[in-house]
């Protein structure tokens, strides 16, 4: 008992000292100090100020330590649902079978060059063409069109044909890698390519080199997939305007071809790569892919590395593949898919692209701008859509604060910003502010943000629990951007777009399944149904030929 009031006594003495803020040498004793001892002098309250360590330089690439994730539930219950819908091991890749070829090859050039992947790679696994002359198909149409289009930074005529004729050796080998074996692409001038300019679409980095490569680029590679151009980006990822002028639509030449992924949309529609990727922060392949009337995929938020990538936004940057049809989509995105340590907002999930859906099974909406026609023959498929009720909205200062953030090192360099000259024409004045503005946002007013965005979150993951995906006509691109929801673009009709423009050219009109997160496979496989009975995504614009 005694033991336990001297224990009281103690912790008592103890508060009492660490209210007063100090507690003296031999005070938790007893006594200050023994009889005929001096005590020991005070240590001091503080310790002496020390020099704080220097800063880390900091570029563009380095993610900060926060990092965005698209389950509003977090990474961790995001595994454990994933482990138990799929009933075993998530992570599993499936391959996707492509169909033979049959029948008589094109003998035409421009014949060739606009097949979708899928029927190049059996081409090519027929051996009824190799991968060098398919090269050479699309490296002569980029030589002749870009001086038209301003679709491409770089033309890798000696890289390409190296990769093709390793590709061609390959199979006479008997090895084929896949679908995307001997396949030549474009990627857009954000991505790093080891001894290849990576210009951001800015004359002021118009000779910067790497020596590293982006990962999308090193999975393509080993996808067997042969690189043949660097393809123009807006300015630091801003609409269809770089330093050479402006990428062109091949469906109208008196318009841009959107932006940022201008240069991909472009160079796709006009068949001069087979396919493409492009990034997407808040409408970058959407709206291109629009504009060119493409098929393509903006992944659910983290599904593909961006290491190698210019950064515009930790938590908002996609990486996708732009195409002339879904399943080249779901050939590409197979390819590219999946966690790199390299980049920490990626993760693994299921990708299991249905080829031959049942339609009456998928869960489908519609909002009240969706094209008619385009859910009319989603009905005639055996789909049931239904009307989608209200979608959330919100908006978050993440890419403006994020963006000046990622810039920081080339518009304050040395740590200090300098001042805008006042005799600039107004363009250049704003695109020299363009990443200043957002660097005065109060750090608990961007925290407030993204609490507010996951909130947004939540909203629109009630909105979807009844719905694997809904048909939009206006994309909902600033909310599904925020959100990290997967989207598809998909030609459903061809006619005049806007009738009241300077130029009413006829083209592919298009619309954009947004699926649930993570149903990427989802909204492909129905884009795929639906272009099995159409042909408003193989149409080609004029200056195909």
């Amino acid at each position: 008992m005694s033991r336990f009031i001297e224990r009281r006594r103690f912790l008592a003495t103890a508060a009492a000292a660490a209210t007063v803020g100090t507690i003296r040498p031999g005070i938790l004793g007893g006594s200050e100090s023994s009889p005929g001892v001096a005590a020991p002098p005070a240590p001091p309250l503080q310790a002496p100020q020390q020099e704080p360590p220097p800063l880390i330089p900091l570029g563009n690439g380095e993610a900060p330590a926060l990092q965005f994730q698209a389950y509003p539930g977090g990474t961790g219950a995001l595994m454990e649902k994933l482990w138990r819908d799929n009933g075993g091991n998530p992570f599993e890749r499936n391959d996707i079978d492509i169909e033979r070829w049959s029948g008589p090859v094109p003998t035409s050039e421009e014949d060739l060059a606009f097949l979708p992947v899928h029927r190049l790679a059996a081409l090519i696994r027929a051996r009824e063409i190799t991968s060098s002359e398919l090269t050479e198909i699309y490296l002569g149409r980029l030589k002749r069109l870009d001086p038209v289009l301003l679709c491409a930074v770089t033309i890798l005529e000696g890289r390409a044909r190296e990769e093709a004729r390793q590709a061609d050796l390959e199979l006479a080998a008997g090895d084929w890698r896949g679908p995307l074996h001997g396949i030549p692409y474009g990627i857009k001038d954000l991505f790093a390519v080891a001894g290849t300019r990576t210009t951001w679409g800015s004359a002021e980095f118009s000779g910067q080199f790497t020596r590293f490569d982006s990962e999308v680029a090193v999975r393509l590679r080993e996808a067997g997939a042969v690189l043949v151009a660097k393809l123009a980006t807006g300015e630091f990822a801003r609409g269809d305007r770089w330093y050479r002028g402006r990428t062109l639509n091949p469906w109208n030449l008196d318009e841009g071809s959107s932006g940022s992924s201008a240069g991909p949309g472009s160079a796709t529609s006009a068949a001069c790569v087979a396919f493409a990727i492009g990034t997407e922060t808040q409408g970058s392949i959407v709206s291109p892919a629009r504009r060119c009337g493409l098929t393509a995929l903006r992944p659910t938020f983290g599904r593909v590395s961006r290491y190698g990538g210019m950064v515009l936004s930790w938590s908002m940057d996609k990486t996708g593949p732009m195409c002339r049809s879904a399943l080249d989509c779901a050939l590409v995105f197979n390819a590219i898919h999946g966690a790199d340590e390299k980049d920490p907002g990626s993760l693994t999930t299921p990708f299991r692209f249905d080829p031959a859906p049942d339609l009456a099974a998928m869960r489908i909406g519609y909002t009240e701008d969706a094209p008619e026609s385009f859910v009319e023959a989603l009905r005639g498929l055996g789909a049931d859509p239904q009307p989608m009720p209200e979608i959330p909205r919100g908006r978050s200062n993440a890419l403006g604060v994020e963006s000046s953030a990622a810039f920081d090192f080339h518009v304050a360099p040395n740590g200090e910003l300098p001042p805008i000259p006042e005799d600039l024409e107004e363009a250049e004045r704003r695109r020299r502010s363009r990443f200043r503005g957002s660097r005065d946002v109060p750090a608990l007013d961007f925290v407030q943000s993204q609490r507010r965005r996951l909130i947004l979150m939540k909203e629109m993951a009630e909105v979807m629990q009844d719905f694997d995906m809904f048909v939009s006509g206006s994309g909902q691109v600033g909310l599904t951007n925020q959100t990290g929801h997967p989207a598809a673009i998909v030609p459903y009709d061809y006619g005049v777009r806007n009738p009241d423009s300077d130029s009413p050219t006829e083209m592919p009109l298009t619309t954009t399944l947004i699926g649930d997160l993570f149903a990427d496979d989802k909204v492909l496989s129905v884009a795929h149904a639906f272009q099995q009975g159409t042909d408003w995504h193989s149409r080609r614009p004029e200056i195909g030929g």
